[in-house]
This record gives C-alpha cells, sequence and structure tokens, in this order.
C-alpha cells in the first residue's frame, strides 16, 4: 500500500522514531517531509484523533519529538524541526481521510496514467473496498469512480467556501473560535498555497 503519510525512505525512517512519541500524546501523524534548502526543514504535520490541534498542542509534540530525535539522532546535517495542524485544505494521506471528508471537493493525483489521467478533481464519496471514490465532470455530467489508494501520490481537499463553514463550525463547537471576537472573516485566494497552519519551529542539530 503506497504510504502518502511518508513517501521516500528517510521520511519514513523519521515517522517510524515519530509516530510512537506523538501517539502515546494522544496526537496523529499526518505527513512528515524532510525538505531541503540551505537548512533542511523537517515537517511534521499531526491532528487529533477527532480533528482540532491547536497551536499548544504543536508546540508540546514539538518539545517531545525534540528530545527524542536528540537521542536518536537519524539525520547528519543541522536541520529545522518545523510541527504543525494540517490546516483546511489538508492533505488527505490516510485512507480513512478520505471516508471523513466525504461530501467535500479534492484533488487527486496518480502515480500512474489512469484512462489517459494523472489529476483528478471531484467530490470525495467514501471509500469502498480499499477504493477511494471522487465523483467528477465527465462531459458535462457527474460519474463516480474509484482509485484504488495504492494509485495515489498526492491528495489533498480544496479551498472552497464548504470547507471552510465547515471547519469554522467544528472550531465554534469545539470552544476553539469564540465569534464575539471577530466581526467579519474574509478570505482571499492566494493561489496553491501551503497547507501548514501555525508551524512551531525549533533549530535542530546547531553544532
Amino acid at each position: 500500500m503506497t504510504d502518502l503519510i511518508a513517501k521516500a525512505a528517510i521520511d519514513q525512517r523519521m515517522a517510524a522514531i515519530i509516530t510512537p512519541v506523538i501517539e502515546d500524546m494522544g496526537y496523529e501523524l499526518v505527513r512528515v517531509r524532510l525538505m531541503g534548502g540551505k537548512t533542511n526543514t523537517l515537517q511534521i504535520m499531526a491532528d487529533k484523533p477527532d480533528g482540532g490541534i491547536e497551536v499548544d498542542d504543536c508546540a508540546r509534540i514539538s518539545t517531545a519529538v525534540s528530545a527524542v530525535l536528540d537521542v536518536e539522532d537519524p539525520l547528519e546535517e543541522a536541520y529545522t524541526l518545523e510541527v504543525s495542524s494540517p490546516g483546511i485544505d489538508r492533505p488527505l494521506t490516510r485512507l480513512k481521510d478520505f471516508e471523513a471528508w466525504a461530501g467535500y471537493e479534492a484533488k487527486l493525483e496518480t502515480t500512474e496514467l489512469i484512462d489517459g489521467r494523472r489529476r483528478f478533481k471531484g467530490l470525495l464519496a467514501g471509500v469502498e473496498d480499499g477504493e477511494v471514490l471522487v465523483e467528477i465532470a465527465d462531459q458535462g455530467e457527474p460519474v463516480t469512480i474509484g482509485l484504488e489508494f495504492d494509485w495515489l501520490s498526492d491528495a489533498k481537499l480544496v479551498l472552497t467556501d464548504e470547507l471552510i463553514a465547515e471547519m469554522l463550525r467544528a472550531r465554534k463547537a469545539s470552544g476553539a473560535i469564540d465569534e464575539s471576537q471577530f466581526d467579519e472573516i474574509q478570505t482571499e485566494d492566494m493561489g496553491d498555497t501551503d497547507e501548514t497552519d501555525a508551524p512551531q519551529t525549533a533549530p535542530q542539530k546547531e553544532d
């Protein structure tokens, strides 16, 4: 089965170290990526099983993971640790994500061509027998197709008004948002931006 949580071998190695730590704290690993650059960045995306991770949660995860990585020392070069929530237009990395977000629009990419295409965009329609169901437009008509989870190389929710409204409703229900503090909430399309939200960063291995 393809692993959208950790793609590269080094990401999988990091996930093996990180997962037990954050699960013991009551969180779930959504995605881990080691990103190159002038200084490497280890990006960890985590969430609560029922959603609603906050900045304080990210800080606690960062502290705990930093301590374990200092001991395990899996990376030779200096790097920065970045822990964040999945954000609104979150990546879909586990089969259960496609079930949980049924009814919302998503973009999906496959490793190989499927009927001449690798990119699909449509409404998620749940999961059936290990396949991700998605309703797409075929010559103007809605058609539901099934994509094997193993075929997927990338998947994420599309930022829509419906998705934003649902996220605000959920955060209000959990007490994370006090509407009395806001006169109006505005959104602006800034293109395909990074989905990370309020990252907590901590420099590592600055020897």
